[in-house]
């Protein structure tokens, strides 16, 4: 639960959360993604109003503007790496082949080209990480929103991971916002935020 918290992030920012288990940060990533609803106050992500979207609408800012990473990968295991990414385009009305290069191009552009054909059991902790990261930048998101991502790496993978999402923001300009609780990760960011049982200290 969140309580309090009042926080602003620029256009094309770098905020990182950190916080003990059950502090509220995965919430706070929810919330700004839109997959819970705030039960008071207000939440605006690039002049939208959380709060107010409903239904379609709100489907439609989770589909556009964010992208998810999580820290379990969230791949479908019976699809190969590109099959995954090209999942995520589906709903935008994009031909096959179409979806398939921007699927092929987003791979090559996480340094998994060579991966493409295969299935997520196929891959290191770090490459499925990496897949993720492709597939969350499928729509072209103005935010992207990373849940421990580095949780389940060893420390060469995890930095690997971390510096890709660092590019990722400088090189298109979206909000990155991450979760972590690694606090030498978090001092890299432009903001830091330390949540504790859903306030700020």
């Amino acid at each position: 639960m969140l309580d309090g918290v009042d926080v602003s992030v620029p256009a094309g920012g770098y905020l990182a959360v950190t916080g003990r288990s059950g502090a509220g940060k995965s919430t706070l990533l929810a919330v700004l993604g839109g997959l819970e609803a705030p039960q008071e106050g207000a939440v605006q992500v690039g002049g939208a109003d959380l709060g107010a979207l409903r239904g379609n609408a709100l489907a439609a800012y989770r589909r556009s503007t964010v992208g998810f990473v999580f820290q379990h990968f969230g791949l479908l295991d019976f699809l190969t790496a590109l099959e995954n990414v090209e999942l995520a385009s589906t709903l935008d009305g994009l031909p096959a082949r179409r979806r398939q290069q921007r699927a092929a191009e987003l791979l090559a552009a996480v340094g998994m080209a060579d991966r493409a054909g295969h299935r997520p059991l196929q891959l290191s902790g770090g490459e499925r990480q990496r897949v993720a990261i492709a597939r969350a930048l499928a729509n072209g998101p103005r935010l992207l929103l990373a849940d421990e991502p580095t949780g389940n790496l060893d420390g060469a993978s995890a930095a690997t991971v971390i510096a890709l999402l660092e590019s990722v923001r400088a090189d298109q300009g979206c909000t990155l916002v991450v979760v972590t609780h690694n606090r030498q990760l978090a001092a890299r960011a432009d903001a830091h935020l330390d949540l504790g049982d859903g306030r700020l200290p």
